[in-house]
């Protein structure tokens, strides 16, 4: 997602974008690790689209860890 995208997120799909990106993240280390990604370069993307997220989040003064958990307990 390009950084455009990313500024005109309200802050709740923000929010869900950055959980998206982390479980992308995640999802691409453990198939680099066991040999079954093909495209390593989509490792590297997938941290800056979280990065992007990230950043934006903060500039907006949101606290995503806080916002997760609280989702994560409503259920």
């Amino acid at each position: 997602m390009k950084a455009g995208e990313i500024h005109g997120l309200d802050d709740g799909r923000l929010v869900e974008h950055v959980r998206d990106a982390r479980q992308e993240v995640f999802n691409l280390r453990f198939q680099l690790a066991t040999g079954q990604l093909e495209n390593t370069a989509r490792v590297g993307e997938a941290k800056k689209d979280l990065a992007r997220g990230l950043t934006v989040a903060r500039a907006r003064g949101i606290d995503v860890e806080r916002e997760l958990r609280r989702q994560q307990a409503d259920g």
